[in-house]
């Protein structure tokens, strides 16, 4: 038997070959596993917190978000109808909020952190019906002492732009305000306390 003279270059290139090749394979078939872990875009929309961009919405502006599968409404109050909120206190079941329907930080005469900007759930507390945004003052269907607000058409909720329920109403609550926090002065993330 001959000894052959072995060429060490060639031997160190086919290890270094086949150690990357094998290494390529291994992250090609770990990548697919490791990515199943990650949240599928439709968990994310189920429950993952929503950004608000509020520089496009104009004063007396309503704009709908989709949050945890329910619509969010995010209002951009005007001057006058901030004002007009507390003059129907009275006509109001819970005017001070004190039933918890909103986060600590938002149980104020607002029911907002900011009290130009509302965020609410738009759902209502009667049977789950969405209400409508009825911005106009005292159309003669809605009651005297109508200022604006949220009509529920399936049993005749009335809750004002405050998200508070009239007396009277079949909603046994005010509508809930979600969990949301400032990121900027015209950026809101609704799903995550402040």
């Amino acid at each position: 038997m001959s000894k052959q003279e072995v060429d060490h270059s060639r031997r160190r290139f086919l290890t270094l070959a086949t150690s990357a090749a094998g290494g390529a394979l291994g992250v090609a078939a770990v990548t697919p596993f490791l990515a199943s872990w990650k949240p599928s875009e439709r968990a994310k929309a189920a429950g993952a917190p929503v950004e608000v961009d509020l520089s496009k919405i104009e004063a007396g502006q309503l704009v709908t978000v989709a949050w945890q599968g329910k619509p969010v409404w995010v209002l951009n109050r005007t001057e006058q109808q901030l004002k007009d909120l507390p003059t129907i206190d009275g006509s109001l079941s819970d005017p001070e909020s004190k039933v918890p329907q909103q986060p600590e930080y938002c149980a104020n005469p607002t029911r907002s952190i900011k009290p130009e900007w509302w965020v609410a759930v738009g759902i209502c507390t009667h049977l789950g019906c969405s209400p409508t945004y009825r911005p106009d003052l005292a159309p003669a269907d809605l009651g005297k002492d109508w200022k604006g607000g949220f009509y529920c058409p399936c049993h005749g909720s009335k809750f004002d732009l405050a998200g508070r329920v009239f007396k009277g109403m079949p909603a046994p609550t005010n509508l809930v305000i979600p969990p949301y926090k400032y990121l900027s002065d015209t950026m809101v993330l609704v799903g995550v306390d402040s």
